[in-house]
């Protein structure tokens, strides 16, 4: 009898094995031959903590809201990250937007303060109700929305003239970060309901949610692609970029991040949506079509770069950041995440980080 030879076929199922999950490995990891880098890191210095940060495309300026005794909103020049000047008397602010139709900016701080954006001198300060935190400014019709985790959740102001046209009392839970296609809807993710509310900016009233359900809680970053309709949900529970029809909410896709999200931006002219985080990672997802995505690039910026801005002009991402000394209170295994205080800011460590290819 002629003996089989049964190591050939089991050779052949082990090698189809390997090369399968090889793709699947290669699939699931981002390129290590991303264009992305750090070109320019500025250190501008000055006291006081820091929040977000927003790029003046068109009047080439950068704000940042600084905290402290008084809290002030430094100003510098987008091309070389001069100092330009600054807003003064900004209580509690965590930073300020442009309306590049009437050239008025506002802080979003308690009072509000109205500003001009060429002068950078004080207009008017406005009292609103809540907590002021995220901020967003709309074309559709020149309005500034201030976002409070206490109600009112959006307060509205007109940029021509900071007069208040309107409040949203409940988005349903805690406002972070906005997006507008500038037609008339907003978007607005709900940091502590897994959700995004769908607002109706004329009518000034949320017209539904998005609901992201377990594949994204704590969202703090939304962004997104107006030609497409596709929103990009940076979310901290599970640390994923859930992707979603702006349409009809339908969940296209769910792509890990590589921290936990405090801002994201997108891109059209490269169709790729950027997540900032703490640990000092900042991930680029590429678009390759409305219904295809992939992580392309978990970039290593500096730590406690957790919010970003887009210069729409050059493309470029900028972050900001600080350095800190020891912290008093060691780390406390028993604590989540074994986590103690932070130490001190270094002086003059605050520093602007310039991505880009």
């Amino acid at each position: 009898m002629k003996t089989l030879n049964t190591s050939m076929p089991r050779f052949c199922l082990a090698l189809a094995a390997g090369i399968a999950m090889f793709a699947l490995t290669a699939q699931a990891q981002p390129s290590t031959d991303s264009p992305y880098k750090v070109l320019k890191t500025a250190k501008v210095g000055g006291d006081g903590g820091f929040d977000y940060v927003t790029a003046d495309a068109e009047g080439r300026r950068l704000y940042v809201g600084r905290s402290g005794n008084p809290g002030r909103v430094m100003v510098y020049n987008l091309d070389t990250l001069e100092k330009a000047g600054e807003i003064p008397n900004t209580n509690r602010v965590h930073g300020a937007t442009v309306s590049p139709k009437s050239h008025h900016g506002f802080a979003s701080s308690n009072p509000v303060v109205m500003f001009d954006s060429k002068t950078l001198a004080t207009i008017k300060t406005i009292d609103v109700k809540g907590s002021p935190d995220g901020y967003l400014y709309d074309p559709y019709n020149d309005h500034v929305y201030i976002l409070s985790h206490a109600k009112p959740h959006a307060t509205i102001i007109n940029a021509a003239d900071g007069s208040i046209v309107g409040t949203i009392d409940d988005l349903g839970g805690a406002p972070e970060q906005a997006a507008t296609d500038g037609k008339g809807t907003l978007y607005i993710d709900i940091e502590d309901a897994h959700s995004i509310a769908v607002v109706d900016a004329k009518a000034m009233t949320v017209k539904t949610h998005y609901d992201l359900g377990d594949k994204g809680d704590g969202c703090a970053g939304l962004a997104l692609d107006v030609k497409n309709q596709i929103l990009f949900a940076a979310c901290r529970n599970p640390q994923n970029m859930v992707i979603v029809s702006a349409k009809d909410g339908k969940i296209l896709e769910s792509l890990p991040l590589a921290g936990g999200s405090d801002g994201a931006v997108f891109d059209p002219k490269t169709m790729e949506a950027f997540s900032s985080h703490g640990n000092g990672t900042l991930t680029v997802i590429k678009e390759k079509s409305p219904t295809s995505f992939e992580v392309e690039e978990n970039l290593k910026t500096m730590t406690g770069a957790k919010t970003l801005t887009l210069d729409s002009k050059t493309g470029h991402i900028l972050l900001i950041a600080a350095e800190y000394g020891q912290p008093a209170t060691p780390p406390d295994p028993a604590k989540k995440g074994g986590r103690g205080g932070r130490g001190p800011m270094l002086p003059d460590s605050f520093s602007i980080l310039v991505v880009g290819k």
